[in-house]
Formats: C-alpha cells, structure tokens, sequence
C-alpha cells in the first residue's frame, strides 16, 4: 500500500467474500468513509477492471474519499446523498452491480475529527448529524424528549439497562442549564448509573452515545428499506455483504436474509402455499464472519463487528 490509508475492520474477509468473478464489474461502497475498503478493493482487483461507486451522505467525508482514491480516479465515482435514494432512482449510467457493501459503522473521521460529538474522547458540541444540511441534532433531543420517550430511545436504540435512571437525571438537569456538550452528557450519565457499571470494558456513555446518534440519523429505521432496495438493483449472481456493529443492526440484517433465502413467505400457520415464492439469495455466511483475535488486539473497536453476505439467485425482487 502505497497510502497510509485507514485499514477498516474485517478486510481480508470483506475483499475475498465479495471478490469479483469477471472483469470490469461494478461495486457500490454504500458508506465510502475514508475510502478504506475502496482503496483495497481497486488495488486489489485492478487487473480485473473493477470499479466503484463510493457513497456518502456527508460532503466533507466525500472529500477526504476523493484524496485517499486520486490514483484510482479512472475507475471510481462518487455520490453524495443518502444510498437509498441512489438506489430508488439508480443512474442509468451505470450498468447494474454485481458487488454491493454496506460498512454500517461511523467512520473514523466522524468520531475523532468532524467535531460533531459521535464521541466524548473530545469536548463537542451534541450535533450527531451525518447529513449536517438537515435534520434534529443530538442536543435537541436531549432538551426537547420527555422523560418516558428518551429512557425508551436509550433502551430501544442501544438496550442500555439504565436508561430510566440516565434519563431521569437528564430530565432534572436540563431544567437547571441546557445539556449541549459531549463532556457533560458522559458526565451525566456516570452519575447516573452505579458505581460497578462504570468499571467495565467500555466507557458508561457509550450506548447512550449509540443510542442517540442512532435516533438522529434514523439508522436503523432506514435499514430494512435500504437492503430491500440494495438487493432490488443488484445483478442477479451478485453479492451483497453487510458490516454491522451492535445486535440491533445484526438482527435486522440477518432477518432480512433469511426472508430472502426462503422459498416460501406465506404465514407458517397457512395450510397450503400461496405466494408461489422461490428464494432470491443464497446465504454464505450462515452464522456471519467475527473478526479474528489478532485484529481485535490490534483494533479493540473490531470487536463488535460481524460481517453477513449473501449471493443473489433471482431477479424477483427487481420487479415493481
């Protein structure tokens, strides 16, 4: 590598799982971040022609994309927006896909430089926005839920155990100052919860952070949505693979796998078939792939990931 560019996690895995099979396919890098897995994949694959459309929704990231991938810059395109809307009106420029990745983690970039507040390693302001242009910001929920619907945010987003009691002590301070910064909701919450909790392998705010850049970017509500469209444009011998983070995500993308995978969608108490289905992909990852024990001392955020792929074998999710 002639770059120091980011190694993102479960590479080795990710580049040979969605390998190309011929010459001169189309993948799409639906969270292009700083281009890590874009840049392997061109390298890697460059006598084979690959070339890649890198998406993300956030401009200053494109940018930083656009840097880490100029030597590539005959083979790769960039869309700026969110994937799904690449995906519902699909340029006709392209040719249909055969590789599709989704890497559902925020980038590097996010949680240490944008200054948005993805993390509390630095005092930010409680912004959260991938797409800055639009939308709620962190901050605001903190100020502006009741009490009930932020504890049932922190538990439904991230199933932190004392989301009554974070959400509670929010309640109460914001009436004395407003919560803005990354420093003083992480101090917040250590107050809130016990002191044995705030002991453990990661840092007490970290699900209430997860929880609330969830609710602000929508991503587990896009989701269901995004991978049905994803698998709707993908060429029919195709492979799409999904890098996920935390269980709620996992399970939504393995559920939706195995929907696919089944040759009948009818309700299990019908008596008889009706819907005269026949399954569209093919599952390679059955249990998904964890990254091994040396990329987790080498990379100790690696350890929640879990990679799933699958192979598509008909065009019936295509058809409107």
């Amino acid at each position: 590598m002639t770059k120091n560019v980011h190694t993102p996690v479960l590479l080795e895995e990710t580049l040979e799982f969605l390998r190309p099979k011929g010459k001169n396919e189309l993948m799409i890098d639906c969270n292009i971040g700083e281009g890590g897995h874009s840049y392997n994949f061109l390298a890697r694959y460059r006598d084979q022609g690959l070339k890649i459309v890198g998406i993300d929704v956030d401009n200053e990231i494109i940018s930083i994309a656009k840097e880490c991938l100029s030597e590539f810059e005959d083979r790769v395109y960039f869309y700026c927006g969110w994937s799904f809307d690449f995906f519902t009106d699909y340029p006709s420029e392209f040719k249909r896909p055969d590789i599709i990745l989704f890497d559902l983690g925020v980038s590097f970039y996010h949680y240490k430089k944008s200054g948005r507040g993805f993390g509390f390693g630095q005092d930010e302001f409680l912004d959260m926005r991938l797409d800055t242009s639009s939308g709620i910001t962190a901050a605001d929920l903190i100020a502006k839920l009741p009490e009930r619907e932020l504890a049932d945010l922190l538990f439904n987003n991230a199933g932190e155990k004392y989301s009554r009691r974070i959400a509670a002590l929010i309640v109460n301070e914001r009436q004395k100052a407003t919560i803005t910064t990354t420093s003083a909701l992480a101090a917040l919450v250590e107050r809130a919860v016990p002191a044995s909790y705030r002991k453990g392998h990661i840092h007490p705010a970290t699900r209430t952070f997860q929880a609330l850049r969830i609710a602000v970017n929508g991503e587990l509500s896009r989701l269901p949505a995004l991978l049905e469209a994803a698998l709707r444009t993908l060429e029919p011998g195709g492979r799409l693979g999904v890098i996920s983070f935390h269980s709620l995500e996992d399970k939504i993308v393995k559920n939706f796998f195995r929907t696919m995978n089944k040759d009948c969608t009818c309700p299990e108490n019908a008596p008889i078939c009706k819907c005269e289905g026949r399954r569209s992909v093919n599952i390679l990852t059955k249990k998904g792939v964890v990254p091994q024990k040396t990329e987790i001392e080498r990379n100790p955020p690696s350890r929640s990931a879990r990679l799933r792929v699958v192979e598509k074998v008909l065009d019936e999710v295509a058809d409107d």
